[in-house]
């Protein structure tokens, strides 16, 4: 089968390469890939692929088609409409089939096509994890969240999960005037300068500051941040900042929690199954017209050129919504 894999750290490393093709595990489906989005995981996994590593197919969003599945699958049958994420410790998405654990897969949006699809998983799991599992947010909870990076993947996500599973007030940041723009029609309230202190800009909406904080570019901003959260507040975090300052929190006892969407496929926890439940919860907000999707800019082949321009440009770190790249 065709495939893209990395040969080593830069974005001219990615080759297009054959592959036999692979085969299910009891758990297992094989996914005939129709689109791929890139995300920043993608680049950050590349660019630790040294020239003597075998080399490595990434990719972390997936839609498709089920083609084989497992001795053990009960979830999926063949000719099920899929999309997913992946697991970071097994190949990726970037070939034409593609093996997934059925535990980590949803049924894709039916008014969606696969190149819409693939913009969502990653950046949807990881929004909800960090909305429900991680700041612990109820439904229809009230209160006040500030979205650091509104504009990018995941907070693209995080502002329209929030207007739809609760009674949040949603503060977006984003720097340039198309960001603005793009975080207002996610959804957001209100939208704040990500180049300024935002301290002083979110007590001019609320002098009391918010409630919760979700932070995709927290680097350098952990006083800021927690001057901004009133006392008990809650802090979840994408990024990992170097160094970084916890310290910032301990005098109004906020709390800190990253988000990693990999941890529940990476280590099978109990529960990896929630994210099959939840890939579904969000196709069907999709379905309802309370979800849209996020992909800004489409590649038509998921061949090498394609995926070192979309690296490239996501590496850039300013795009809004995501990039996809669609079998044809």
């Amino acid at each position: 089968m065709k495939a893209v894999a990395a040969f080593g750290p830069d974005p001219e490393d990615l080759r297009d390469v054959d592959l036999p093709l692979p085969l299910a595990g009891p758990h297992d489906l094989v996914v005939e890939v129709r689109a791929v989005s890139v995300n920043p995981v993608d680049f950050k996994q590349r660019s630790r692929v040294a020239a003597s590593d075998e080399p490595r197919v990434l990719g972390f969003d997936g839609a498709g088609i089920v083609r084989q599945v497992g001795s053990e699958v009960n979830l999926f049958s063949p000719g099920d409409e899929v999309w997913y994420a992946g697991d970071v410790t097994r190949p990726g998405t970037n070939s034409a089939y593609h093996v997934v654990d059925e535990r980590i897969v949803g049924n894709k949006p039916s008014n969606l096509g696969f190149a819409e699809a693939a913009s969502l998983p990653l950046t949807a799991i990881t929004a909800w994890e960090a909305l429900l599992d991680r700041l612990l947010v109820g439904p229809g909870e009230r209160g006040t969240l500030l979205v650091i990076g509104g504009a990018g993947g995941v907070g693209s996500i995080m502002i329209q999960l929030a207007r739809a599973l609760t009674e949040l007030t949603v503060i977006a940041t984003a720097s340039r005037a198309e960001s603005r723009e793009w975080a207002t029609r996610m959804g957001a309230q209100h939208v704040i300068d990500h180049g300024r202190p935002l301290a002083e800009q979110v007590r001019d909406i609320f002098s009391g500051g918010v409630d919760r904080v979700f932070s995709a570019y927290t680097q350098g901003r952990e006083a800021d941040i927690a001057e901004v959260l009133r006392p008990q507040g809650r802090l979840a975090l994408i990024d990992a900042p170097q160094p970084f300052d916890l310290l910032a929190f301990k005098p109004k006892s906020i709390s800190v929690h990253w988000e990693y969407m990999f941890t529940r496929s990476s280590y099978h926890t109990p529960d990896m199954i929630a994210q099959h439940d939840l890939l579904d919860n969000v196709a069907a907000l999709v379905d309802a017209g309370r979800i849209r999707h996020t992909m800004v800019k489409k590649l038509v082949g998921i061949n090498a050129d394609n995926l070192r321009q979309a690296h490239q440009e996501v590496a850039e770190g300013r795009t809004i919504g995501k990039i996809v790249i669609s079998r044809d």
